[in-house]
């Protein structure tokens, strides 16, 4: 039993001896190290499930070609989740629309491209076919509905469009912001509203989804044309990153794949732009909220 206590006893000895002996060993292969994740985050032009529909194929095609980082798609409920988002630094990449795209230079973000076919970026009315509206002034008292009110496309250009036709839009008429496009369109299907503004993209969308609906449904009127949705990121994304980004989106319409991408966004192509792109949109928000209503306080 002695013998037996001390073998144990120096077998402990060496075992300590050991330890102070360590050395770590260090490999001279890296272990695996998570890719960054940077968040894309896409304004509501359509309701989630149709914005991953169309936008997820851009973002996996995106991914496939980044080394260093992923890009992850995020949608918003409605537009004030997504402004708040924007407003508070939690995308590193968005597309937001025009009236969006100035408020995130305004807020650590910088414009590096946009959506081409500015000819697409206009409003337009919607109202019923067997509906009795035959000029702006019939809006009179009525109900319009609008996707929401920092919408600038289907909300603020159609509320311009009335204001330069007659109507003041504060009292003339009720202005109801229903939370997305389709929305918006179902509300003067189903006879809630008067009139609905929405933006081409998203009409033709629901002509697609529901024939059956948008066959009582038609356009009145459409505004002009303005520069279209701008691609954004925050000034901390690493260059490396944003130029890899932006080369691969800015190439989509040369190659079959990416054509294929660009047509489910109706979409021609992505253009370069800047912090000083977006200028005439200034210009016109500070009009609208001069003559028609402010922006941010609107109910």
């Amino acid at each position: 039993m002695v013998g037996f206590l001390l073998a144990l006893f120096f077998a402990g000895c060496e075992n300590d001896a050991s330890k102070d002996d360590y050395v770590p060993q260090y490999s001279t292969t890296p272990l695996f190290v998570a890719k960054p994740v940077y968040i894309f985050g896409v304004h509501p032009l359509h309701n989630s499930k149709r914005l991953f529909e169309v936008y997820e194929p851009m973002i996996d095609y995106i991914n496939a070609r980044l080394d260093n980082a992923k890009l992850r798609l995020e949608s918003s409920r409605d537009y004030p989740s997504f402004d708040k988002k924007l407003l508070a630094g939690h995308f590193d990449f968005a597309l937001p629309n025009p009236y969006q795209t100035i408020m995130a230079e305004d807020n650590g973000y910088a414009t590096f491209a946009k959506m081409g076919d500015d000819q697409n970026f206009r409003g337009i009315i919607l109202v019923r076919k067997d509906s009795n509206i035959t000029s702006v002034d019939d809006l009179r008292g009525k109900t319009v509905s609008y996707p929401a009110a920092t919408a600038l496309a289907a909300t603020m250009m159609p509320q311009w469009y009335l204001h330069e036709h007659g109507l003041n839009v504060k009292y003339d008429v009720k202005n109801s912001y229903v939370g997305s496009q389709e929305s918006s369109i179902m509300n003067v299907y189903l006879g809630t509203s008067a009139a609905a503004a929405t933006w081409p993209p998203p009409w033709r969308a629901f002509i697609k989804e529901r024939p059956e609906v948008a066959d009582k449904v038609m356009i009145k009127w459409e505004t002009r044309p303005m520069l279209n949705n701008g691609l954004v990121a925050k000034k901390d994304v690493p260059q490396d990153i944003l130029a890899k980004v932006a080369d691969v989106i800015l190439n989509l319409h040369t190659h079959e794949e990416g054509k294929k991408i660009l047509m489910e966004m109706e979409l021609s192509r992505y253009e370069r732009a800047d912090d000083k792109t977006y200028e005439p949109v200034r210009e016109f928000l500070k009009k609208f909220e001069a003559r028609v209503r402010l922006i941010k306080d609107d109910k």
